[in-house]
């Protein structure tokens, strides 16, 4: 059934009508030219409210905002878990080590050879990760390449951005631990030797 847009009840057109028109200038300052216009047309037609290009494709990516958004929060929320978690095991393997590390302390370890022990426990693991986490991350780029805008399949930059922004809150989250290390009494630790 064909029916003309003039002859259509009010309300059951199943689209809009659009009216674009194109300006080298600020749209927002033709709006009221555009009604003046269109009234001194025909007085009867209602004139809805006047949008942008810009707003008509900010509308239409809100859903993909939001999801973008509530990645980020879960993605960040993963970085906090993982710097805590990271930093109770090497707290928890500082004090189980406690004995040790006083030990070597004792035997002549200095604090900075403690220091560099411990964090590299820490690193070893965060390269664990790394390596786990790299094809991973590219095997998984390939399934969410449509929804990310602007980054393509595998995107290095991006991978080894994350991969070292991770490693570098491992590496604080295990300073803490590490420095702690480091002011063992080799006396108190021998103690309960």
């Amino acid at each position: 059934l064909y029916l003309p847009y003039v002859q259509a009840p009010a309300g059951s057109a199943p689209f809009g009508m659009t009216l674009e028109i194109r300006t080298a200038g600020s749209p927002e300052s033709l709006v009221g030219a555009v009604r003046q216009a269109i009234r001194g047309v025909d007085r009867n037609v209602p004139i809805p409210a006047f949008t942008t290009l810009a707003e008509e494709v900010n509308n239409s990516l809100a859903q993909e905002r939001v999801v973008a958004e509530l990645s980020s929060l879960f993605g960040l929320l993963a970085l906090i878990l993982t710097s805590v978690g990271l930093y109770g095991v090497m707290t928890y393997t500082v004090a189980r080590r406690t004995s040790e590390i006083g030990i070597r302390m004792a035997l002549g370890a200095r604090g900075p050879q403690v220091l560099w022990m411990v964090l590299g426990e820490s690193l070893e693991l965060v390269a664990i990760g790394v390596v786990l986490g790299i094809p991973l991350a590219f095997a998984f780029a390939r399934l969410i390449s449509s929804q990310l805008y602007g980054i393509t399949k595998g995107d290095p930059l991006t991978i080894f951005a994350a991969m070292a922004l991770e490693a570098s809150i491992a590496a604080i989250a295990s300073y803490i631990p590490a420095r702690r290390a480091t002011k063992v009494d080799p006396m108190v630790a021998l103690r309960y030797e």
